[in-house]
C-alpha cells in the first residue's frame, strides 16, 4: 500500500491509472452484454450514436459499444498473458544461463541471440500464418509470448553474472543452500524491478502487434479485439459511408490504452530508478 501511495503522488501514474480504470470498467461490462459478440444482425444497421446505442451500430448489425467492451477485454487478455509468458521465459533463461555458465550459458545465449537478430514482425507473420486456422486468445498470447523474451533474458543474465560473484553467493553455497533456492530466493528479488518495468511496456507492444496483424488479415476476425473491430470498419469502408463512430471507437480505445500503459510504465520505471529513490529519500 505504501508503494501504491507513493506512485499515486506521481501525476502521470494517476492519469494512466484513471484511463486504465475506465477501460477496466468496459471489461467488466462485457460480462453483462445482452448479445453474443460474434452474432450479426442483432441490431439495426448503421445507426448513429444515441441513448439506445451509445456508440451507434455497424454495417454488420452489431452494437459498437458492446463490441468495444469485448474488444478491450480480449486485447488486454492477450497482452497480459503474452507478457506473463515472455517474462517467465526471460527469467528462466536469464537465471539459468547466468548462474550455470559454461556450455549451458553458451547454448541458451545462442538461441537468445538468434531471436535478437531475427525481425520479430516477420516471425510473427510466419507464426500467424501457421496457426491462423486455430487462432484463439490463448494461441495469440502464446505466439506473442514466445518471441518477445530475448532482450530481457540477456539483461537478466548480465545481472545474475554480477550477483554470482558477490559474497552472499559464496556464503550461501558454503552453507549448503540448494541451487534452486539460491537462484529463485536470493537472485529473483534483484530481477523483479526489471520485470515490473518491462511488463507493462511489453503489453503495449503486444496490443500494437495484434492490431497490425489484424489489419493485414492474419488473426481470427470473429474474435472481437481492437484490431479486428478496426479491420471490419476498414473493410466495410466505414469512413466513406460516414460511419465515423465505427472507426473512431477502436482508434480512441487503442490510443487510450497505449497512453495509459505508457504513463504507468514510465512512472514505475522512474519509481524503481535508484537515483530517483535517493532523491525521494533526501526530499523527506
Amino acid at each position: 500500500m505504501r508503494t501504491l501511495r507513493e506512485l499515486l503522488r506521481n501525476g502521470w501514474f494517476s492519469v494512466g491509472a484513471a484511463i486504465l480504470l475506465v477501460l477496466a470498467v468496459l471489461v467488466v461490462l462485457s460480462f453483462f452484454a445482452p448479445d453474443d459478440p460474434t452474432a450479426w444482425r442483432v441490431a439495426p444497421r448503421d445507426l448513429r450514436p444515441s441513448w439506445e446505442h451509445l456508440l451507434g451500430t455497424d454495417s454488420k448489425g452489431q452494437d459498437v459499444f458492446w463490441q468495444m467492451t469485448f474488444a478491450v477485454r480480449n486485447s488486454l487478455a492477450v497482452a497480459l498473458l503474452a507478457a506473463l509468458i515472455s517474462r517467465a521465459i526471460a527469467v528462466t533463461v536469464g537465471l539459468v544461463a547466468g548462474y550455470s555458465g559454461g556450455v549451458v550459458d553458451r547454448g541458451l545465449m545462442f538461441i537468445n541471440d538468434a531471436l535478437l537478430v531475427l525481425p520479430l514482425f516477420l516471425l510473427l507473420v510466419l507464426l500467424a500464418m501457421l496457426v491462423r486456422e486455430q487462432m484463439s486468445i490463448l494461441s495469440m498470447a502464446v505466439m506473442f509470448g514466445i518471441v518477445g523474451w530475448a532482450w530481457d533474458a540477456r539483461l537478466i543474465r548480465s545481472q545474475i553474472l554480477s550477483l554470482r560473484e558477490r559474497e552472499f553467493t559464496y556464503t550461501a553455497i558454503l552453507s549448503g543452500t540448494p541451487v534452486h533456492k539460491l537462484v529463485f530466493r536470493e537472485y529473483f528479488p534483484f530481477v523483479l524491478p526489471l520485470l515490473l518495468a518491462t511488463l507493462i511496456s511489453y503489453m503495449a507492444w503486444v496490443v500494437g502487434m495484434e492490431i497490425t496483424l489484424a489489419l493485414i488479415g492474419l488473426t481470427d476476425l470473429r474474435i472481437p479485439t481492437l484490431g479486428s473491430v478496426l479491420k471490419w470498419a476498414i473493410d466495410y469502408q466505414a469512413m466513406l459511408l460516414r460511419l465515423w463512430w465505427w472507426v473512431f471507437a477502436p482508434i480512441v480505445a487503442s490510443v487510450a490504452l497505449f497512453v495509459a500503459l505508457y504513463l504507468i510504465s514510465v512512472s514505475i520505471s522512474d519509481y524503481l530508478d535508484p537515483r530517483a529513490r535517493i532523491q525521494r529519500v533526501r526530499a523527506r
